[in-house]
C-alpha cells in the first residue's frame, strides 16, 4: 500500500502541503478512490490570499479525476478553513480543481479538448459518462476562464448580427470579429439598449479602433454604432441586400402562384428555390427547369431578373461605378412597375451611403453569415436551449476561438 500511495501521489502531482493518505480500489465498481490529507502548516485565505490559521476542516468533498486504465477514479479530501483576520473563516482552494467545481483540473482540460473536436456535445458527454448539467457547467467555467484572460486586442472591421432564441420573436444580438472569424461576445435581445450593452464590452481603445460596422438595416443596430463608435462607417453588404432582394422575389413568386392556380396553372408551385439559386450553381435538370419559367413571361422571372442583374453593383471597381449603376437599376425596377420590387429599391435608396461605404472598407458579412450557419447547428444539436446564459456558453466555446487550456497541473 506504501508504493501505491506513493504512486499516487507521484502521479497527481500534489504540492508538499498534501499526500496521499490511502487508495481503495474496487473492482466490481470499477472504481479508484485516492483520499488525500492536508499536512501543511500555511492556509491562505481564498478572498484576499492572506496568510492564516488552520480554524477546522470542511466536511469530505469528492473530484472526479481523469481514469486510471478503464477504472473511474475518484478524488477524497476533507479541505481546510483559514481563520482571516479580514475575511473571516473561509475555505481555502486546492490545487488540483476549481472552487465550486466536482471535477479536477486535468479532467475538465481532457473534457473540453474531447469537446471542442467532437460535433456533437452529446455524443462527447456519452464518451466522458457526464450528465448534461456537468457537461454544461465545465463548459460554462472553461469560457469563464479564457473570458476573463482574453486581451484586449485591436479591432478594425467588426459585424453584429441577429439570431433567433426561443421560438416567437426572442432575439439574441452577436458580435462578431469579421478578421478573426470569432464571435466576441452575445447579449439577449436585438434592442438599441442591448446592442449598446454589447459595443461596451469592448474597451474605451477597441472602440476608438473600429473602422466599419456591417450590420443590417435593423435601426436599433444603427443607433447604438453612432453613439458608440462615431468614427466607424456602418456597411450594408451584399449579403444583407440579398435577404431583402431574395424575400421580395419570394412574395411575388407566392403572390402569383396564387392567381395562377386560380385558373389551373400550377407552373409556379414548389419552384421556391429555383428562384433562390444562381445560374451557375445550377445543374442540367434544374437549368431546364428555370428557363422553362423564364420563357412564360411570368412577373416572378422579371423580379429574379432584378434581383440577379444586382449582382453587378458588387463587381463594381469604384465607388463612383457603383452609384452610376445604382442609379441605372433603380430606373429600371421603376419601369418594371413591381410595387414589391419598388419597396425594396426605396429602402436601398434610403440607406445607399452606407451601402456604398462597402466599396470604401471592401469587407462583407460573411464572416457572420458563417458562424451564424454554425451556431444554427448547435442549436439544432442541443434541441434549443432553456436560457440565456447557456446558449451565449455554448456559442462563445463553439465560435469565440477562446483560449480554454488548463495549464494548472494537476
Amino acid at each position: 500500500m506504501q508504493k501505491l500511495t506513493t504512486h499516487y501521489q507521484q502521479l497527481l502531482g500534489l504540492p508538499a502541503t498534501w499526500e496521499v493518505e490511502d487508495v481503495n480500489l474496487s473492482l466490481t465498481g470499477q472504481r479508484i478512490e485516492v483520499r488525500l490529507r492536508f499536512i501543511g502548516n500555511a492556509v491562505f485565505c481564498s478572498e484576499c490570499g492572506l496568510q492564516g490559521t488552520v480554524y477546522d476542516h470542511a466536511p469530505e468533498q469528492r473530484w472526479r479525476h481523469l481514469d486510471t486504465m478503464q477504472f473511474e477514479t475518484i478524488i477524497i479530501a476533507r479541505i481546510p478553513r483559514s481563520q482571516c483576520s479580514r475575511c473571516g473563516v473561509k475555505t481555502i482552494t486546492v490545487p488540483w480543481a476549481d472552487r465550486h467545481s466536482r471535477f479536477t483540473l486535468m479532467f475538465e482540460g481532457f473534457a473540453i479538448a474531447l469537446l471542442q473536436h467532437c460535433s456533437n456535445t452529446q455524443a462527447a458527454a456519452k464518451m466522458l459518462r457526464l450528465g448534461w448539467q456537468a457537461t454544461s457547467d465545465i463548459m460554462n467555467r472553461a469560457v469563464q476562464r479564457a473570458l476573463s484572460r482574453r486581451a484586449p486586442e485591436k479591432l478594425s472591421h467588426i459585424g453584429i448580427d441577429e439570431k433567433s432564441f426561443k421560438s416567437g420573436h426572442h432575439y439574441i444580438t452577436i458580435l462578431n470579429d469579421i478578421a478573426g472569424s470569432r464571435v466576441l461576445d452575445v447579449v439577449e435581445e436585438r434592442t438599441t439598449e442591448a446592442t449598446e450593452m454589447l459595443l461596451e464590452t469592448l474597451t474605451e481603445s477597441q472602440r476608438t479602433g473600429v473602422a466599419s460596422v456591417s450590420v443590417d438595416m435593423w435601426k436599433p443596430f444603427a443607433s447604438a454604432v453612432k453613439k458608440l463608435l462615431p468614427q466607424a462607417d456602418i456597411v450594408h453588404d451584399r449579403f444583407h441586400i440579398s435577404k431583402y432582394l431574395n424575400n421580395a422575389v419570394d412574395i411575388v413568386r407566392r403572390q402569383e402562384s396564387r392567381q395562377l392556380c386560380k385558373t389551373g396553372n400550377t407552373s409556379l408551385v414548389g419552384s421556391k428555390f429555383t428562384w433562390l439559386r444562381n445560374p451557375e450553381n445550377m445543374n442540367t435538370v434544374q437549368k431546364g427547369r428555370f428557363d422553362e419559367l423564364m420563357e412564360s413571361m411570368l412577373e416572378t422571372g422579371v423580379a429574379w431578373s432584378l434581383k440577379n442583374s444586382f449582382r453587378v453593383f458588387w463587381e463594381c471597381p469604384t465607388e463612383a461605378r457603383a452609384k452610376l449603376f445604382f442609379s441605372y437599376w433603380c430606373e429600371v425596377v421603376d419601369k418594371s412597375g413591381l410595387k414589391l420590387m419598388m419597396e425594396v429599391k426605396g429602402l436601398l435608396k434610403r440607406h445607399s451611403n452606407n451601402i456604398l461605404n462597402y466599396f470604401k472598407h471592401w469587407v462583407t458579412n460573411a464572416v457572420s453569415e458563417g458562424l451564424n450557419s454554425k451556431i444554427q447547428m448547435l442549436k439544432a444539436s442541443a434541441r434549443g436551449f432553456h436560457n440565456f446564459e447557456s446558449y451565449r456558453a455554448r456559442i462563445l466555446f463553439y465560435c469565440g476561438k477562446l483560449d480554454m487550456r488548463i495549464d494548472t497541473v494537476p
